[in-house]
């Protein structure tokens, strides 16, 4: 039952979605105006063009996400120039020193044809030789992109540090026991990447390069935008304005939405309210009421008051004297005396008895 109420708000959600459609000539021409805009920047500041500089999509939508959601997009073209550096991070292999698992790696992503990683990095190594800010920060300024072994990834933001995670290089998980290793690395190498969250209602991706041709970066934004249409988790029209642009330039609009996307937008909010008084009115109607008792019940229930008789104090006991507790100690003590004394005679009488018997022997 669960599985299929999720297959019809998928299918609810595909139905209430809008399609994007893209005027390929007036993107082309956004491509182009921006490339010429690099060129002229490039020739007023230094010799030679700076192919490494990115080019971005910019989302701006309609409402903000009820949930943070990341998007991984596939791109028909390399996004990153050659000159780029990937690390990835490997798992420590049982009974094998940093060293070996290092080289065990290597000849593994070899044997596979994978070219594009640069250097790899297992979790001990990691673990010791960086350990100190310094030496994370350098990590993160000597490459541009981070995978890691979906066997250690949940075990590395606690060894990386938050400045990966502000920086946006994120180490994407790669399963290297696949059979496909090679197609798998490069999906990800070549394609980007796009984090939708709950804070605001703009995210942007990075879908290109200065060094590619306007064809190519066409091409990337088109698989680009129908891929975050796709994937994105919301119901209704959602996208709002979709802008081009690099670090240094101005944002070029290559899509704007219908502005009958705001009465259905509208029309929604009233809806989702209706449901919500609709719950609230039903709760309430669901709690039990409180039972109103008639005027004759509560006088019927309401004892009389009755004066209560305070209780007389009891006479207070009078305390025999110091002179009448040596009376009574006293007495004991003299039919002490007098039991004493009235056994000495008896005692005397019978020695006296006892000593005439003997004379008169």
């Amino acid at each position: 039952m669960r599985m299929r109420a999720l297959g019809t708000r998928e299918a609810d959600s595909m139905a209430d979605r809008e399609e994007v459609t893209l005027d390929r000539a007036q993107v082309k021409k956004a491509v182009q105006a921006l490339q010429a805009f690099l060129k002229t920047k490039s020739t007023g500041e230094s010799l030679f063009l700076d192919d490494t500089q990115p080019i971005n999509l910019l989302f701006t939508l309609w409402k903000i996400p009820r949930e943070t959601q990341t998007i991984r997009i596939p791109l028909p073209h390399d996004q990153r120039p050659d000159t780029e550096e990937v690390c990835l991070f490997t798992r420590d292999e049982p009974k094998m020193t940093p060293d070996q698992t290092q080289r065990f790696y290597k000849k593994l992503l070899e044997e596979r044809g994978v070219k594009s990683i640069s250097e790899v990095i297992p979790f001990r190594t990691l673990k010791t030789e960086y350990k100190p800010y310094e030496a994370k920060r350098r990590l993160l300024g000597n490459f541009d992109m981070f995978l890691s072994d979906q066997r250690v990834r949940r075990l590395l933001p606690s060894h990386l540090g938050k400045h990966f995670y502000e920086r946006k290089k994120t180490p994407l998980s790669v399963n290297l026991q696949s059979k496909h290793l090679a197609r798998d690395i490069q999906r990800m190498v070549q394609g980007t990447s796009l984090t939708v969250t709950n804070k605001g209602c703009c995210c942007m991706a990075r879908i290109a390069h200065a060094g590619m041709t306007a064809d190519e970066v066409t091409a990337n934004i088109e698989a680009a935008v129908q891929t975050v249409v796709a994937k994105l988790r919301a119901k209704g029209p959602m996208m709002k304005v979709i802008h081009v642009k690099s670090q240094t330039s101005v944002a070029l609009p290559i899509y704007t939405s219908d502005l009958s996307h705001i009465s259905v937008l509208a029309a929604s909010k009233n809806r989702d309210a209706s449901r919500k008084k609709g719950k609230k009115n039903q709760t309430e109607d669901e709690k039990p009421k409180p039972t109103v008792e008639t005027n004759e019940e509560e006088e019927e229930d309401i004892p009389q008051l009755v004066p209560m008789e305070t209780p007389s104090k009891k006479p207070k006991l009078e305390k025999p004297s110091r002179k009448n507790r040596i009376q009574k100690a006293v007495k004991p003590a003299a039919a002490k005396k007098s039991s004493k004394a009235q056994s000495k005679p008896g005692r005397k009488t019978e020695l006296k008895g006892r000593r005439r018997g003997l004379k008169g022997k």
